[in-house]
């Protein structure tokens, strides 16, 4: 079992993509999130803590530089490399420059035909969380193919974490520059 712990650190206009479920970010920031997922009965599922909506992190409704940071907690992991590359790429979008994107997620060498599981102990605003994430799915993943999505999308790393096969990788968006 994994053990993660989140410290309230970040200032501002948070969105969380994939927040549905346990609702894990909104729990920590409250109304400074505005947590999104694609399936309702998700969002319906999670603390009434924090704005929620049903949306496509690949087609995000929200303009430019709209928020201060964004999170994908355990949530790259249900989506297929083509949409965890638009959801990333849409998240930077929606980022202000000087803001950060914050990835926490895990290495997948297999998750097909036997599904992948990971059982996680989350501290979270004083609660601790205990939870299963589990997918079915062709492919893999690693903090390297989200490194390479990133960079890709124009953003800076600025800390990178790993601890078992889960880690924690922090981006800035690079400050606008005139040509």
């Amino acid at each position: 079992m994994a053990g993660i712990h989140l410290e309230r650190s970040l200032v501002g206009r948070i969105l969380d993509i994939g927040g549905g479920g346990e609702g894990i970010i909104g729990r920590v920031y409250g109304q400074s999130v505005t947590a999104i997922d694609c399936r309702q009965e998700e969002l319906d599922e999670a603390p009434d803590c924090c704005t929620k909506l049903c949306m496509d992190a690949a087609q995000l409704q929200f303009g430019n530089g709209s928020f201060d940071h964004a999170t994908f907690f355990f949530s790259l992991l249900y989506m297929d490399t083509d949409t965890q590359q638009k959801a990333i790429c849409e998240a930077a979008r929606v980022l202000r420059p000087g803001g950060t994107i914050t990835i926490w997620d895990c290495a997948v060498a297999s998750a097909y035909p036997k599904p992948f599981l990971i059982e996680l102990e989350i501290g979270a605003n004083g609660e601790q969380v205990h939870t299963t994430y589990g997918v079915v799915k062709q492919g893999t993943q690693s903090a390297d193919a989200f490194l390479g999505m990133c960079r890709a999308a124009g953003l800076t790393l600025r800390a990178r974490e790993e601890n078992g096969n889960t880690f924690k990788l922090t981006f800035e968006k690079r400050e606008n520059r005139q040509r």
